[in-house]
């Protein structure tokens, strides 16, 4: 091993150290590292930054655009309430998502999927007051797991495939690699399952983060004819599932009534509740559902997509003091619509609109977009701020964001297109047809995100250049030469696993198949269980939130330290491990 090799090395131990001790911020101690590297000559600038020309890393850029338009338009919402419907707990909850996620990421990259799910696994989180760390992590690995049943389900899985047909052996048929892969998933979705409930971190404080507070407030929200809830009992409504929500009642002709899980929902009910900011955006977006005091507002503005839902507290000095909502014409002089009223210590049974206002009150109101700037600094209000969780939907828009998604889909399945121009393609048509807007297509890439991804493959090109990853993975093949092929199997996998969790996972099967053929000739055996080994090791990365994009995409959305992922993901390499040096040999025969 020359100086190279030791001094690439030396540099990858301290990045991990520093990524372990978290002493920096991900994106940047890659790029420092990338940037070391470039210095010392081990790679050119080319090569150190050729990761932010890469295909996948724009693929990234590119979906996260689409998941946005799918956002912004109301679609992620409706599968939402499809794949969690009416679950309350994280273990039914996890279970949802595997039935959905698995089968989708054997037919196509897991990119986009993960992107879909990010976000609705953040509301149903926020909704029921559990710590996403306890599903994004499982998310990532299922996908990653249900990508090994199929030839197609990771790039990785066709890299290997097209080595083969190149170095003249047979190529993979679209589900010989399941033969071991879906065991394999089975084995990984059960180990999942249990370390979600006792070993996944359970970090409540990233709830304050997604904007839940414990100031409640009380609201009123008018059934309209079209909405679905009307004819629906109150139990089977769903209405009684917002943690952080309870509905105190219906108002019917000026009388409150007492709600039961039987009462039907009429058209024109006034159905009261009391809960959070959060719990109060959720029940926002049910169609037909509209806040008191909202509606005239809504029909009288002239780019609804503009507005903003901010908190105010009244002042002692403020006009309003002493006059009711529909009095203080809120609408005429503050460009905004009173929705839902806070007062500490006191439950409001009334109509909110006919509620005299105090001092301190604090006032949730759908306001333009110019709002916050005219009135901060207005004696009316103590303080004013932004909920910035909520944005108004463009459900008008939501059938084009659908078959724009339904026709990506399709691109990547069939393979028409390739993976980047597919995505590209699809994002401009999101902001071309205004399923999103180009400021929040901007706003909605994570750039650290793409940062990180990119740097990462300045650092596998200096472990490839300067003979680090080549001498390790042959020091570790050469110590079974008098142990037989399935000890240099179970080695081969152990080796891809380790470096796909250092480098890129298609870096590591370029790296290792050539190995792979010279443990063969080694052995006088055929290549294929030592290929298919190397296959499922390489895209089993989850030791490390760097060797896969989707451990990346949840990362931060988790929550989660560098360790969570080596004290998660190296029991589950182990037992994956296992579970295909013990199925290979019996599947493809030495």
């Amino acid at each position: 091993m020359g100086p190279d090799a030791i001094f690439t090395l030396i540099v990858v131990v301290l990045l991990f150290v520093a990524l372990i001790k978290n002493l920096g911020p991900p994106d940047f101690l890659f790029l420092g590292a990338t940037a070391l590297f470039s210095l010392t000559g081990i790679v050119s600038p080319s090569e150190a930054f050729a990761g932010f020309s890469n295909p996948g890393m724009l693929t990234v850029g590119m979906l996260f655009v689409v998941a946005a338009g799918l956002k912004e338009t109301g679609v992620l919402d409706f599968i939402g309430l499809h794949v969690f419907g009416g679950v309350q707990n994280e273990g039914r909850a996890l279970l949802r998502l595997a039935v959905v996620a698995v089968p989708l990421s054997a037919f196509l990259n897991n990119t986009p999927i993960v992107a879909m799910f990010v976000p609705l696994v953040l509301a149903w989180c926020r909704q029921h007051h559990v710590s996403p760390s306890k599903l994004m992590m499982p998310l990532s690995f299922m996908t990653i797991l249900g990508g090994t049943c199929t030839l197609i389900g990771t790039s990785t899985n066709l890299i290997v495939n097209g080595l083969m047909v190149d170095n003249g052996l047979k190529g993979m048929h679209l589900f010989e690699i399941g033969m071991v892969g879906l065991p394999y998933t089975i084995v990984g979705m059960a180990y999942l399952f249990f370390v979600s409930r006792h070993w996944l971190p359970d970090r409540k404080d990233l709830l304050d983060r997604l904007g839940e507070t414990n100031r409640e407030y009380v609201i009123h929200m008018r059934v309209e004819p079209e909405c679905r809830l009307v004819g629906q009992s109150v139990g089977n409504s769903g209405l009684t599932h917002f943690v952080g929500l309870r509905m105190l009642g219906i108002q019917r002709t000026d009388a409150t009534r007492l709600i039961t899980p039987e009462e039907i929902i009429e058209a024109n009910d006034l159905l009261v509740f009391q809960g959070v900011v959060g719990s109060i955006v959720e029940i926002e977006k049910i169609p037909g559902l509209v806040p008191v005091g909202d509606a005239a507002y809504v029909s009288s503005s002239k780019e609804q997509r503009e507005k903003r839902l901010c908190e105010a507290v009244l002042s002692d000095t403020s006009p309003f003091i002493g006059k009711t909502i529909q009095e203080s014409a809120c609408q005429d002089c503050c460009d905004s619509a009173v929705i839902a009223l806070h007062r500490q210590g006191t439950r409001l049974e009334k109509n909110i609109e006919r509620v005299r206002l105090k001092a301190g009150d604090t006032l949730l109101l759908q306001t333009g977009p110019d709002f916050i700037r005219s009135f901060r600094n207005d004696p009316s209000f103590f303080l004013v701020s932004d909920v910035k969780e909520w944005r108004p939907l463009r459900r008008d828009k939501a059938w084009i964001a659908g078959l724009l998604f339904f026709v990506l889909i399709m691109l990547l399945a069939t393979g028409y297109l390739a993976p980047l121009i597919s995505a590209a393609l699809v994002a401009v048509l999101m902001v071309g047809a205004r399923c999103i807007s180009a400021g929040d297509a901007r706003r909605s890439i994570d750039w650290q995100v793409l940062i990180t991804i990119a740097s990462a493959f300045g650092v596998g090109n200096a472990l490839h250049n300067s003979g680090a990853a080549s001498a390790i993975a042959s020091a570790l093949v050469r110590t079974t030469d008098g142990l037989g092929p399935v000890a240099a199997l179970a080695v081969i996998y152990l080796t891809g696993s380790v470096l796909t969790s250092l480098i890129t996972n298609n870096a590591a099967a370029v790296l290792m198949f050539p190995l792979c053929i010279e443990a063969a000739h080694l052995f006088s055996v055929s290549p294929r269980p030592f290929l298919m080994a190397l296959t499922l090791a390489a895209s089993a990365s989850f030791m490390t939130p760097i060797g896969y994009q989707t451990n990346l995409m949840v990362y931060g959305p988790g929550g989660y330290l560098f360790s969570d992922f080596l004290r998660i993901g190296a029991p589950l390499n182990a037992l994956m491990w296992a579970v295909a040096v013990l199925l290979i040999p019996l599947i493809w025969s030495f």
